[in-house]
Formats: C-alpha cells, sequence, structure tokens
C-alpha cells in the first residue's frame, strides 16, 4: 500500500512537470498517479499492450489524467 502511495505520488508529480506545470499538490499528484495507473493499466489491456512497469503505467495513465483535467479546467 505504501510502496503504490509512493509510486503514484512521484509518477503524478513528474507527470506535473512534465506537462510543464507546477502540478496540483502532493495530494492530488498522488491521486493522478493512482489513479494514473489504474487508467494506464485498464488501456493497457483493451488495447492488448503488456504493463511492463506499475511506475510507467502510472506515469502514462497520470500523464494522460493532467491533459484531461487541463483541457476541463481550461474550458
Amino acid at each position: 500500500m505504501i510502496w503504490h502511495l509512493l509510486v503514484g505520488g512521484f509518477a503524478g508529480f513528474l507527470a506535473g512537470k512534465i506537462m510543464r506545470g507546477d502540478g496540483y499538490g502532493i495530494i492530488m499528484d498522488i491521486i493522478l498517479g493512482l489513479a494514473g495507473g489504474w487508467v494506464g493499466g485498464w488501456l493497457g489491456a483493451i488495447l492488448g499492450i503488456p504493463t511492463f512497469s506499475y511506475f510507467i503505467t502510472a506515469l502514462l495513465g497520470a500523464i494522460l489524467l493532467v491533459w484531461i483535467v487541463r483541457m476541463i479546467k481550461s474550458s
């Protein structure tokens, strides 16, 4: 459980930096990282892409979620 929080938080933090922003704070970064792991794993399963590691899946999913949240906030 703690490992997932740490990895998810770090993935969310990196997603905020990759998307050229300050992020949304540590709690929201953790939530985006954890949700990103779930979304990335779900999309990978649908598309038939193997999950190589939780971190990569969480990072890619968090980037997707950060992009979606920013698109919604800018509307």
